[in-house]
C-alpha cells in the first residue's frame, strides 16, 4: 500500500484528491496538511511514502519547503500545480529541486477524471523512484565539467547531415540539464522528446537556453535541425524528423498518444531511424514505462549508435530498462558520462562519409 500525504491549502482540492486516491486499491491517503509547517509534523508522525505538494501556500511556499525537504529528508514528491505559464516556471524549479513529477491542479481545463488518472500514475511512479545516486550523478555532471574539457571536439564542423535524438520521462528534466549543459556549441542538431504537459515545454526550453552553450527552443513545425541547436517537442504534440535533400526538419503533429504519451519518444525515434539512419545517434534517459525502447532498437538496426542510461543513476529505470532488454542500446552508461560518450561518438561520425 502506498501511503500518501496531501499538502494543499485548498480544502476543496484536499477533499477531491483524498476521494480520488482512496478509490485505488494500492493507495491510501494517510493525512492532509494545509501548509508545510503542519506537513513537517505529519511526515514525522505518519511516515508517508509519497507527498503531493501545492506550490502556492501560506506561511511557506511549496518551493521553499521542497528545497528544505530534499536537503534534509529526501522523499518522493508529486507537485500538483495550476497549469499556467507563470506556474510552469515554478513547476520546473520544483523538478530541478527533486520533485518526481508535476501534475495540473483540479479546476483547470482538464477533466477531473484525466487529472485523477495522471495523479494516480504519478504517485505510483514516485513510490518506486530512487534519489541518492541520481542526485549524485546530476551533481557530478554539473560541477566537474569533465566531458567538454577532456574531449577535443575540433573535428566537428557545421553540418546538417548528422543529428542526435534524446528521449526521457520521469526524472528527465534534471537528466537533460545534466547532459545538455556539458555539450559544446558546435554539436550537431539535437531533437528531444521529454514527457511533459503543454506550457511546461516552452518554459523548460527557455530555461535550458539560458544555461547551455547550445541554443535551446521549443520545436515548431518545419524547424531546420542544425548545428548548435536543441529542439524540444512541444507538450501534447508528437515531433517527427523528416529529410529534405541533405537537411533534416521537424514535423509537429497531433494524433493518438503512443504508450499513453503525446509527445512520444517512439514516434520521434522511429522517424529518426527512417530519415537519418546511420547519420543519427539515439539516447534514452530515465523514465517510467516502455516508450522509446522499440524506437531506439529501430535506430540501432538502421545503423545509429545508441545509448541508454544505467539503473543506478535513473530516477525510474523503466524506459532505459526496456531498451536494454530489447538489446536496443549499444552502451548502458551512468548519467555523468553520457555527455562525453555523445561527444566522442559524434566526433567519430563526423569523420565518416555522409550517408
Amino acid at each position: 500500500m502506498i501511503k500518501v500525504l496531501i499538502i494543499d491549502d485548498s480544502a476543496v482540492v484536499r477533499k477531491l484528491l483524498t476521494e480520488e486516491l482512496n478509490k485505488q486499491k494500492d493507495i491510501e491517503v494517510v493525512g492532509t496538511a494545509i501548509d508545510p509547517y503542519i506537513a513537517r509534523e505529519k511526515i514525522i508522525q505518519l511516515k508517508p511514502d509519497v507527498l503531493t505538494l501545492d506550490l502556492e501556500m501560506p506561511r511557506m511556499d511549496g518551493l521553499s519547503f521542497l528545497g528544505k525537504l530534499m536537503k534534509h529528508f529526501p522523499m518522493p514528491v508529486v507537485v500538483v500545480s495550476s497549469l499556467t505559464p507563470k506556474n510552469s516556471a515554478n513547476a520546473l524549479n520544483a523538478l530541478r529541486l527533486g520533485a518526481v513529477d508535476v501534475i495540473c491542479k483540479p479546476g483547470s481545463a482538464y477533466s477531473t477524471q484525466n487529472i485523477s488518472q495522471d495523479i494516480v500514475k504519478a504517485i505510483r511512479t514516485a513510490s518506486i523512484a530512487r534519489f541518492d545516486q541520481h542526485l549524485e550523478a546530476v551533481k557530478s555532471a554539473r560541477t566537474k565539467q569533465k566531458a567538454t574539457e577532456r574531449v577535443e571536439f575540433t573535428g566537428l564542423r557545421h553540418t546538417t547531415n548528422k543529428l542526435i535524438a534524446i528521449g526521457a520521462s520521469t526524472g528527465g528534466t534534471r537528466a537533460l540539464e545534466a547532459v545538455l549543459t556539458e555539450l559544446p556549441e558546435n554539436m550537431p542538431g539535437i531533437v528531444i522528446t521529454q514527457h511533459m504537459p503543454p506550457v511546461f515545454t516552452k518554459s523548460f526550453a527557455e530555461r535550458l537556453n539560458t544555461i547551455c552553450r547550445l541554443k535551446v527552443k521549443e520545436a515548431e513545425d518545419g524547424d531546420l535541425i542544425k548545428t548548435g541547436q536543441a529542439l524540444i517537442a512541444p507538450g501534447n504534440f508528437h515531433m517527427l524528423v523528416e529529410k529534405s535533400g541533405a537537411k533534416y526538419y521537424t514535423r509537429i503533429k497531433s494524433g493518438p498518444p503512443v504508450h499513453h504519451q503525446r509527445p512520444s519518444v517512439d514516434v520521434m525515434f522511429n522517424s529518426v531511424a527512417k530519415s537519418a539512419g546511420v547519420n543519427a545517434m539515439g539516447v534514452i534517459l530515465t523514465g517510467m514505462g516502455a516508450d522509446g525502447a522499440q524506437g531506439l532498437l529501430h535506430m540501432k538496426e538502421a545503423g545509429a549508435h545508441t545509448i541508454a542510461q544505467d539503473e543506478a543513476t535513473s530516477v525510474v529505470y523503466g524506459m532505459p530498462k526496456e531498451a536494454a532488454k530489447l538489446g536496443a542500446a549499444e552502451e548502458i552508461l551512468p548519467l555523468q558520462v553520457i555527455p562525453e560518450a555523445i561527444i566522442k561518438q559524434m566526433a567519430r561520425k563526423m569523420a565518416e562519409p555522409v550517408s
